[in-house]
C-alpha cells in the first residue's frame, strides 16, 4: 500500500513539474512569436533586428536564457519519465476502440511529438541561436539574423522542415495547453471551457504564425 502511495505522489509531482515548465515554455513561445511577427512589417527587417538585438544583448534576458534551457531540459526529462511510468503501469496496450474512445491520438502521442519538437529545436538552434551566440563570443557582435533568415528560408526543404515542426508544435499544444492547467489543479467546470478555447486558439495561431514566416520569405512576400 505504501508503495502505491509513493508511486501516486511521484506521479502527481511529475505532472506538476510538467505543468509548470509547460506554462513557462508557453510564455517563451508568446514572446518569440511577438518578436518574429515584426518581420511581417516588411520594413527590411529593421523592427525585427532592433527587437532581436535587445533580446540578445539585455543582461536580464540573457540570464533568462539559462533558465529557459533548464526549463526545457526539465520538461523533456520529466516527459520521458512520465511516459515510461505510464507504460510501466499499463504494460498491456489497449485493444479495440478503448484508447481512441477516451482520448485523442495526439494526446496519446505526446512523447513522439515531443521527440519531433526536440529534433526541430536542435535544427532551429543550429540555424540561428548557436551561430549568433558564437559570433557574439568571438567578435562581440551579433550576426544579421534577418539576412540569415532570408538565406536559410530560400531552401524549400528547410521550409518544409519548419512547417513540419510547426505542425508538431500545434498538436503538442492542443493537448499540452489544457493539460498544464489540469496538472496544476486549475481544473474547474466554470473555467474549463474558456481554458479549452484559449488553448485551441493558441495551439493554432501561434504555430501558424511561425510557419507563415519561412513560407512568406521563400515566396518573396517578405523582402
Amino acid at each position: 500500500m505504501s508503495g502505491n502511495k509513493g508511486l501516486l505522489k511521484s506521479s502527481v509531482a511529475k505532472k506538476v513539474v510538467m505543468g509548470l515548465t509547460g506554462l513557462f515554455l508557453i510564455t517563451f513561445l508568446i514572446v518569440h512569436a511577438g518578436v518574429n511577427a515584426l518581420v511581417f512589417l516588411n520594413d527590411g527587417g529593421q523592427a525585427y533586428l532592433k527587437a532581436a538585438s535587445f533580446m540578445g544583448t539585455n543582461p536580464l534576458i540573457r540570464a533568462m536564457e539559462i533558465v529557459l534551457v533548464l526549463g526545457l531540459l526539465i520538461h523533456i526529462i520529466d516527459g520521458i519519465m512520465i511516459t515510461a511510468q505510464n507504460r510501466k503501469a499499463r504494460p498491456i496496450a489497449y485493444h479495440g476502440k478503448g484508447a481512441s474512445a477516451n482520448s485523442t491520438w495526439y494526446s496519446r502521442s505526446m512523447g513522439i511529438l515531443g521527440l519531433l519538437l526536440l529534433l526541430f529545436l536542435i535544427i532551429h538552434s543550429a540555424h540561428f541561436w548557436i551561430p549568433n551566440r558564437s559570433n557574439q563570443f568571438a567578435t562581440g557582435h551579433e550576426i544579421d539574423l534577418y539576412e540569415r533568415m532570408k538565406f536559410i528560408f530560400s531552401h524549400i526543404w528547410v521550409v518544409g522542415i519548419y512547417v513540419g515542426g510547426c505542425i508538431a508544435l500545434a498538436f503538442h499544444l492542443l493537448h499540452g495547453f489544457k493539460s498544464a492547467f489540469q496538472s496544476l489543479g486549475l481544473n474547474h467546470s466554470k473555467y474549463n471551457p474558456m481554458i479549452k478555447t484559449v488553448g485551441m486558439l493558441f495551439a493554432i495561431l501561434c504555430p501558424l504564425l511561425f510557419a507563415l514566416m519561412p513560407i512568406s520569405m521563400y515566396f518573396g512576400f517578405i523582402q
